[in-house]
């Protein structure tokens, strides 16, 4: 009946549910929320399934062209020539600034005039059916206009392409230089001075602009730090590897880490001796980003100063990730972790080093399990991203770690994330839990799967509990991803050259394996981007009965030949998978892993 009233009342919600994009459910949702609409805009069914449920934009909307007969460019911006670049751009920037704002504010290029009609524009829209294209092409002077539909994503590269972001805090450093410098023989703090220096808008402008050129290059991390009395350096943390963006002369470092934590929430700038922990957040490009804020007083060669080091971790929802998928777990680590996150109870741990990805797969894993139907309570020193669905429980002074641990068994919870067991306290706490019939999620600091299980013993942690309450354990690393641009065949490769892999000469045939050269795109490192390789331990029979036997120490060696049987692959041979897909390098993996 529903299908039979939507073919004449809403023709892309049809077609969008018999090709299995959306299902009933759904459907029956974003219909109401059209109904409901009281904005002006008059949204139809695409645009607020991309809008309010998530969906992706381009699978949604190649659909809508298809149905409206609108062409689509199949362009890659990448290889269009440069001439056609220089043409759109000069289209755009000929407008007055409200046409450039209604621009880019709908996503539309005036992509070029048609060859066989010369006064016919062809309008390149993310969006075909945005009611505002006809005022835009009115507004474009266009006698005659042609929409063509373009895919986001290739509209998003090639924005960037023809009109780069300019970073306007840095284009004011720029105008400003010489207000950022001091006479080198000043000495000592003196807070008036500090005060007046940091009254300089150069200064300002040169964090705000870190900020936003870290959001805008995918750092990670940001270091601040002193590397004399009137020097301090800026370093972003790119693909796990730290590069030097900015060195800051004739400036004194208190006065940059003062701009700092002025522009942090929860510091003390007078407070030069202790750690401190803040937060920062702004509105990036339209998205709100927030900033997690680390100072630690450091020593420098010079004793009279007082030096401290920042770092600056970025926390861009955008990264977060929904989609199983998109986690890199294959065959075997796939399964058993599909399988653990299924079981209404038990624990599945991630073990790894700082800034492995361990929040991200465990976050990922959430989702899969979070529903209206279940009561999911999160345990985390600090909150990195905020999880829809989750109950996530304010950490302060007032209520630490250790006791929001303990009052959470009494909040009914169905399923717990808890960010770290970092005690013998907390690891008992998090195992009673998925012991009582609780599905619990949490991390550790470990190099494999197998030592995991003798860290948790030697905690203290009763080898039952251990061996009864664990679902899966998986270790998990970041490895860079090989740039497209520029990697280079290698030939005459040997696979007898690599140490302790599971994989035979013959299972390297016919593969095409990759090295690193470097090119302007990748920054000449050779690599872009990073993928996760994964070791996963599922706790079958065999594990358990090892565990339990245990005497005086957990015999690490048996549950790592035992998980062998069971189908586990080490770090480093996840990683050799990649390498025969053509994802990184050989030397990149024997990095990044080690032998065992």
């Amino acid at each position: 009946m529903l299908e039979a009233n939507l073919e004449l009342t809403d023709k892309i919600g049809y077609l969008l549910l018999k090709k299995g994009i959306i299902d009933t459910q759904i459907l029956e949702k974003a219909l109401q929320e059209k109904q409901n609409d009281q904005s002006n805009l008059k949204r139809n069914l695409a645009q607020i399934l991309v809008q309010e449920f998530d969906f992706d934009h381009d699978t949604i909307f190649r659909e809508v062209a298809v149905l409206y007969a609108f062409k689509e460019l199949n362009i890659h911006p990448d290889e269009l020539p440069e001439e056609r670049t220089n043409e759109i751009k000069r289209l755009i920037e000929s407008q007055d600034d409200e046409v450039k704002k209604m621009l880019a504010t709908h996503m539309v290029l005036p992509f070029k005039f048609d060859e066989r009609i010369r006064d016919k524009l062809i309008l390149a829209a993310v969006d075909p059916t945005d009611r505002a294209l006809t005022k835009i092409a009115y507004s474009l002077n266009a006698k005659k206009y042609e929409i063509n539909y373009l895919r986001k994503r290739d509209y998003d590269k090639l924005i960037q392409i023809i009109m780069p972001q300019q970073n306007e805090f840095l284009q004011m450093i720029e105008e400003s230089a010489e207000e950022l410098s001091i006479e080198p023989e000043e000495v000592g703090i003196d807070e008036e001075e500090i005060d007046s220096e940091i009254n300089k808008s150069a200064l300002i402008n040169l964090i705000e602009g870190a900020l936003v050129e870290g959001v805008r290059k995918g750092v990670s991390d940001l270091h601040i730090f002193p590397v004399t009395g009137t020097s301090t350096e800026i370093h972003f943390r790119v693909d796990g590897k730290l590069q030097r963006w900015y060195r800051q002369d004739g400036t004194r470092p208190e006065a940059v880490m003062a701009v700092i934590k002025d522009r942090s929430k929860g510091m003390d700038r007078f407070e030069r001796e202790r750690a401190q922990d803040g937060f920062i957040q702004r509105e990036i490009d339209g998205h709100i980003i927030r900033f997690r804020v680390s100072v630690l007083p450091m020593v420098g060669t010079e004793l009279k100063y007082k030096f401290e080091s920042i770092v600056i971790r970025i926390l861009d929802d955008r990264k977060v990730i929904k989609d199983l998928n998109k986690l890199g777990l294959v065959g075997y680590a796939r399964e058993v972790f599909e399988k653990s996150i299924r079981q209404p109870q038990g624990m599945v741990i991630l073990t790894g080093p700082t800034g492995s990805g361990k929040s991200t797969t465990l976050v990922a894993a959430l989702y899969q399990v979070i529903t209206p139907q279940v009561n999911v309570l999160t345990v985390e020193d600090p909150v990195e991203y905020v999880i829809e669905g989750a109950r996530q429980l304010k950490i302060g002074y007032k209520m630490n770690f250790e006791q929001a641990i303990r009052a959470i068994l009494r909040h009914d919870p169905d399923i717990v994330l808890v960010g770290e067991m970092r005690d013998k306290e907390t690891a008992e706490t998090a195992i009673k839990l998925a012991n009582t019939g609780h599905l619990t999620f949490s991390t550790l600091h470990t190099n494999d799967a197998p030592s995991a299980v003798a860290r948790l013993y030697k905690m203290g942690v009763e080898p039952f509990l251990i061996a009864y309450a664990i679902n899966l354990i998986v270790a998990q690393r970041l490895i860079r991803r090989v740039c497209k641009e520029c990697r280079k065949v290698v030939k005459n490769f040997d696979p007898y050259s690599i140490p302790d892999t599971v994989f035979k000469p013959e299972d390297w045939n016919d593969k095409t394996i990759y090295e690193a050269v470097g090119c302007p795109k990748c920054n000449n490192t050779g690599y872009k981007g990073r993928l996760a390789i994964h070791e996963a331990l599922y706790f079958s029979k065999a594990i358990r009965n090892i565990i339990v036997r245990s005497g005086e120490e957990v015999d690490e060696e048996a549950v790592r030949v035992q998980s062998r049987k069971d189908g586990t692959l080490t770090l480093r041979d996840s990683g050799l998978e990649k390498v025969m897909q053509g994802l990184t390098t050989v030397q990149e993996v024997l990095a990044a892993t080690t032998e065992g």
